[in-house]
């Protein structure tokens, strides 16, 4: 069996770390074997373009950017790279071992996985409605819909004005950066930040769970991906009219259960757009969250590959506001994180990882493993972290395969 698809996670080396070892249907032993070819844009912490410098202009006032003209600069600054694997292909053998790989280099890299089945404790569901304003959200990143309930009240075009932001029905504010509640602004000279304003295609956060559902069609020539809502004559429309809702859950299948005492800031790349780490799950001691598993055959594809949900998973007692940001290096949060996430679904079959950040060689202040969330739920493969490592002695990650029922990500010392 042979697969293509393709996933994206912002670094700030030339570096890529693995999330997602392929589809596979069966639950006897098998190996993903997995081939990788880099695309590399070079960003700096806005997720603007360094190398090269391109000009985008919009194809029409509805949708859609086209590179206009590229240039380079004389010299490289910035050491922030966005990585995107182009292709992955899966074969099948016989093996008992797992192991997620990463590289340093554009060449292709090889990962091996195994089934394995464990149970633990299931999740419960909470549920609670509000109504779609141009206001900040009731219940903060929790968000306002209860656990895989439906939004209820459709987005309007042209009726909520580029100042205002639009909370609620699933969509939540990031107050702290900076931007009027927006993950992110991409402008359409190719620029990064500042308001949201006339042309330029405004991003936003949805809860734990939930993932964004506009973006353009048509996307950006050189690789780098747009997202959000379009600001038009002083007001927001769709980028993609095809849906009605701003945010839509993703398959019911992850959640992260928390064993410690001190909340855990996990940050979700903004992707499609600038691909920054601050869309937030933030799980407080003792809790449990949905983690957002996209339907990698629904969701956004970067040129005709599917990709799956990304995060930077910052050590215990990391705020928020401390630890969903563009970070510096040595801070050890965002994308100096100590750890990553991936989870993404297709074929029946969902892929949830635990992957080194090659950032930060430091290992978490807490450990972590993934297990089936009950005895109705089947797992393939084993992984776990503990003290800064993989399944024992590893460093390469670890992937497994959920074929029924649901997983946890669980917290604990």
């Amino acid at each position: 069996m042979r697969i293509s698809k393709s996933f994206a996670l912002v670094l700030s080396t030339p570096f890529l770390a693995v999330a997602d070892a392929g589809n596979h249907h069966h639950h006897d032993r098998r190996a993903l074997e997995v081939d990788y070819v880099y695309h590399t844009v070079t960003v700096d912490q806005n997720g603007s373009t360094v190398l090269p410098t391109t000009t985008l202009t919009p194809i029409d006032s509805d949708s859609g950017f086209q590179t206009a003209s590229t240039t380079s600069i004389d010299s490289l600054t910035s050491n922030t790279v966005s990585v995107i694997a182009e292709s992955i292909s899966v074969s099948e053998a016989n093996t008992s071992a797992t192991e997620i790989a990463t590289t340093t280099t554009s060449s292709p890299a090889t990962t091996t996985s195994s089934p394995a089945t464990t149970t633990s404790s299931s999740a419960t569901a909470t549920s609670s409605s509000a109504t779609a304003t141009s206001s900040s959200s009731s219940n903060g990143p929790k968000g306002d819909l209860g656990w895989y309930d439906i939004p209820t009240e459709k987005f309007v075009d042209g009726t909520i004005a580029c100042s205002d932001f639009p909370s609620g029905q699933g969509v939540i504010s990031l107050d702290w950066l900076g931007f009027g509640g927006w993950s992110g602004i991409e402008n359409d000279d190719g620029s990064t930040g500042g308001d949201c304003k006339e042309g330029s295609y405004c991003s936003y956060s949805c809860q734990p769970g939930m993932s964004k559902t506009q973006w353009p069609s048509n996307q950006p020539y050189n690789g780098v991906s747009v997202g959000g809502l379009l600001c038009k004559d002083g007001y927001l429309y769709r980028s993609n009219p095809d849906t009605d809702y701003l945010c839509e859950w993703g398959v019911d299948v992850a959640y992260v259960v928390s064993e410690l005492d001190e909340v855990v800031s996990i940050c979700r790349t903004d992707y499609p757009g600038t691909e920054n780490m601050v869309i937030p799950t933030i799980v407080e001691a003792g809790a449990t969250l949905p983690l957002t598993t996209v339907n990698e055959e629904t969701y956004y594809q970067w040129e005709g590959k599917m990709t799956s949900a990304q995060y930077y998973v910052n050590n215990a007692g990391v705020s928020m506001e401390e630890g969903c940001v563009w970070g510096t290096a040595g801070s050890g949060v965002g994308n100096w994180a100590p750890l990553n996430f991936g989870a993404g679904s297709s074929a029946g079959v969902t892929y949830l990882s635990l992957i080194p950040n090659p950032n930060n060689k430091e290992a978490a202040n807490f450990n972590v493993k993934i297990v089936a969330a009950d005895s109705d739920s089947t797992i393939s493969g084993s992984c776990v972290y503990e003290n800064g490592k993989y399944n024992g002695d590893g460093t390469s990650g670890c992937t497994i395969g959920v074929t029924s029922g649901k997983a946890h990500f669980v917290l604990y010392n």
